[in-house]
């Protein structure tokens, strides 16, 4: 009985201590996994700004193409879309969309809806453009009056951003996030903000970012900067307003004149004889004239809706 008893206790301190063993093991294993990802992670942000910083450097296509992603909120809409997928695709649609429209009506048909397509396309793009940028200047000073709160220091700016980036909306949250989690995993604050800098399409936010960047390097306490930063933004929206306010009171002026012209081509139709589209496309004086306001309304149109 006493030799059964031995034989059990040495079996289950046998079996302990190899359980022991197993779970250092699996303990072990799960460390070894968690670092692997982390440098993998790691790794991935490291290429992901080196290429940008290639296709940058070379002012390429698909630098645009990247920009375009970045700026229009499909890249953070969709991570896995790249330059070259966003290409791919594109042309895909319009290779499919060439093909049936030409088997429905002809090559003047499939010409017209691929032609519909990309202007389809780059309007919706424009748009999405013009909505983050719209966003990102009504998160800025929302974005500053947080920063002015903290004693911010360049050793801990990254984590008041993390902290900040709770109260202020898309797309200056995931670029608040991201230089963040760059910051983080590469130890290098500063690539983290120039590359913040690149992600959001607007002046005085790359502007904010580049001047955290620098000050970091040379500065302890960024307050000053913050509290100039506001005072520069104050500025650039007051001088923004009135410019659109000018030019929507010159477009109202031109749309004026354009009637006040209808009406003096209608009395001109009717002492000639000759048909008003005639009168503007069949006459050299009628082509420049419709060509110059068509120019005008283009180019006032382009100026209220830019973003700069």
């Amino acid at each position: 009985m006493k030799i059964l008893i031995l034989i059990f206790l040495a079996a289950g301190f046998f079996l302990l201590f190899y359980e022991m063993g197993a779970l250092r093991y699996l303990a072990g294993t799960l460390r070894r996994t968690r670092e692997g990802v982390d440098a993998a992670a790691r790794q991935r942000s490291l290429a992901d700004r080196q290429k940008l910083l290639d296709l940058q450097e070379e002012h390429s296509f698909w630098y645009f193409l990247e920009q375009l992603l970045q700026y229009s909120g499909i890249r953070r809409r969709f991570p896995g879309m790249t330059a070259e997928w966003f290409l791919a695709g594109n042309l895909a649609g319009m290779a499919v969309l060439f093909l049936v429209s030409g088997l429905a009506g002809g090559l003047t048909a499939a010409s017209a809806a691929v032609l519909l397509y990309v202007t389809g396309e780059w309007f919706v793009l424009k748009k999405l453009r013009e909505r983050n940028f719209r966003r990102t200047e009504e998160n800025l000073m929302k974005l500053l009056d947080f920063l002015g709160n903290y004693s911010v220091t360049g050793g801990e700016i990254t984590g008041i951003l993390g902290q900040v980036s709770r109260y202020v909306e898309e797309p200056v949250k995931s670029a608040l996030d991201m230089c963040c989690y760059e910051a983080s995993t590469t130890g290098d604050i500063g690539m983290a903000l120039r590359f913040m800098a690149e992600r959001i399409e607007h002046p005085k936010f790359r502007e904010l970012a580049r001047n955290m960047e620098i000050s970091v390097r040379y500065c302890a306490d960024l307050s000053a900067l913050v509290e100039s930063s506001r005072r520069s933004l104050r500025e650039y929206l007051r001088v923004a307003q009135e410019r659109r306010a000018m030019l929507r009171e010159a477009l109202i002026h031109l749309a004026l004149l354009a009637g006040m012209s209808a009406v003096v081509l209608l009395m001109v139709e009717r002492l000639t004889g000759i048909g008003l589209g005639l009168l503007l496309t069949g006459t050299w004086p009628g082509r420049v004239g419709l060509a110059a306001l068509v120019l005008l309304f283009v180019f006032f149109w382009s100026q209220m809706h830019s973003g700069d």
